[in-house]
């Protein structure tokens, strides 16, 4: 529709605009035919008075009569006693026998009246043949255009030795009139549309203020990060008269804020709760991890005589513990990122770190093939060293975990340009593996994501921590503290992480940056 993209005040002042022009024009109608209707009953009382008049002296008209068919021009106290009373412009025609004896009109010639013949075409004949005669108590006027006088208004009665004699006033003093009504209509209504139009839209405008100021609270509220974190709305709408409909409005709209309020801060309480049974979990599970893995390195030491069998069921259980250990590891150092801990603020060589986590993938994974593609110069950004060479360390183990073995492995370190977003890098982590399937993508970042896609070569997830799927969500924490972004595009045959980090890891430098592609 052509409306959808109008604004509610548009509508309304268009509404406003239309109906006004609608009963405009409905009255300038309807008082233009009431109008002509009257003018036209007048000239038909005019016409039969002079119709009656006519009649009277139109049987004498045959000895004032000219060769022209009409009598000489006289004076009007002379005149013949066809013109006798008779206003300019009036037509008299008289028939006899069916044949037209004379056509003329009363003719105002600078003060002196006088006849003038009047030719009648054969239309003309029909037309003044289309009217029905009436008697003299009996006359109806009817309007018919002749082409040598225009539209005129015409009576038709018979008379008293059976002629019939015809009589008509001219239509274009009634005809003009209208016009000038017409005209007088099209200038009022179309000053009072301005004035409406201004008027309207002024009280319109004034009218909506009130649900203006819900729809700026409303765009306040939507820039809020409501998705984490504790939140506050502060923002309410102004408070309104109820009884109106944008009183009721913004009465809903400020309950709702109350209630989408409440609800955030339930939901903060819960999750702050969560974070803090998680770390309290994680570090109580520490001690007695560490205990578990002490007493079973002394047990493999002290049992060289001991049964094959057991000795394999305590390097399982020295391992299994590790495992766990390493996932106590992980869920509170996810807690305290959640908790916003602060990391370390130190600036840290990328290249070095690159090569050095690299080379670790290379002892673990030989059989894959590890390619690094650094700068020349060393690329130097600010931030934590260890919890960087864990994220760069998760994605190479993703990538080793999760491909077939002889896949290639390329690590790539991009500068930012210099001046570009106030200096920074990127990092990427790339394999020519089968891919993360579509369904998968959106959801790797999740905590404990679990995959059975085309990249799992052992059972596990799309985590690379041991199969627990805290890996990647480490990544993102991670990143994210350090106020930079990661992000991820694969398909078969090309897998991508992509990092971009700040170059001093605050919010201001990273605000604008973007990874390059």
């Amino acid at each position: 529709m052509r409306l959808a993209g109008w604004t509610l005040r548009a509508r309304l002042i268009a509404g406003l605009l239309v109906l006004f022009t609608l009963a405009s024009v409905g009255v300038g109608v309807v008082t233009t035919i009431a109008f002509r209707d009257f003018q036209i009953r007048q000239l038909d009382q005019q016409l039969f008075g002079a119709a009656q008049a006519l009649s009277a002296n139109i049987e004498q008209f045959e000895t004032h009569n000219s060769a022209s068919g009409c009598p000489r021009s006289a004076a009007r106290d002379e005149g013949p006693p066809l013109t006798q009373g008779q206003t300019p412009g009036t037509y008299a025609a008289r028939f006899q026998a069916g044949q037209l004896s004379f056509s003329c009109e009363v003719h105002d010639n600078k003060g002196e009246i006088t006849l003038a013949n009047v030719p009648l075409s054969s239309a003309d004949l029909a037309a003044l043949a289309s009217i029905p005669v009436h008697g003299p108590g009996n006359r109806q006027a009817y309007s018919r255009y002749l082409s040598g006088l225009g539209d005129y208004r015409l009576t038709v009665s018979r008379g008293p030795d059976n002629d019939v004699h015809v009589a008509g006033l001219p239509l274009s003093g009634v005809q003009a009139s209208v016009r000038q009504l017409e005209l007088i209509e099209v200038i009022v209504f179309g000053a009072a549309l301005l004035v409406m139009g201004l008027a309207g839209t002024g009280w319109i405008r004034l009218s909506l203020r009130p649900l203006g100021r819900i729809t700026a609270t409303a765009a306040e509220v939507a820039e809020l990060p409501l998705e984490s974190g504790e939140v506050t709305l502060p923002h309410r709408v102004p408070d309104a008269d109820p009884r109106t409909e944008v009183g009721k409005l913004g009465k809903v709209f400020n309950q709702m804020l109350g209630h989408v309020e409440s609800s955030l801060a339930t939901r903060q309480a819960s999750e702050a709760r969560l974070r803090q049974f998680i770390a309290d979990a994680s570090h109580e599970l520490r001690t007695p991890l560490a205990g578990i893995r002490g007493y079973t390195e002394l047990a493999l030491r002290a049992t060289a005589d001991f049964d094959p069998e057991i000795r394999r069921a305590l390097r399982r259980i020295d391992s299994e513990s590790g495992r766990m250990s390493r996932l106590v590891d992980d869920l509170l150092l996810l807690a305290r990122l959640d908790a916003g801990r602060p990391l370390a603020h130190e600036p840290v060589d990328l290249t070095r770190l690159a090569i050095d986590v690299t080379n670790d993938a290379r002892v673990a994974g030989p059989q894959h093939r590890w390619v690094l593609d650094l700068p020349t110069e060393p690329v130097v950004v600010t931030g934590d060293l260890h919890r960087l060479h864990q994220v760069l360390a998760n994605l190479l183990t993703n990538a080793r975990t999760h491909t077939p073995l002889g896949t290639t492995v390329t690590v790539r370190l991009i500068p930012a340009r210099a001046g570009e977003n106030g200096g920074g890098a990127e990092l990427s982590v790339s394999d020519d593996g089968p891919g993360i399937p579509v369904t998968l993508q959106a959801s790797v970042w999740e905590r404990f994501a679990r995959g059975d896609g085309a990249r799992s070569r052992q059972a596990g997830g799309t985590g690379g921590t041991g199969g627990t799927g805290l890996g990647l969500a480490i990544v993102q924490a991670v990143i994210t503290a350090h106020h930079g972004r990661v992000s991820l595009a694969s398909r078969p045959g090309q897998t991508t992480f992509r990092i971009w980090l700040p170059a001093d890891g605050s919010a201001e430098s990273a605000g604008d940056g973007h990874a390059h592609v």
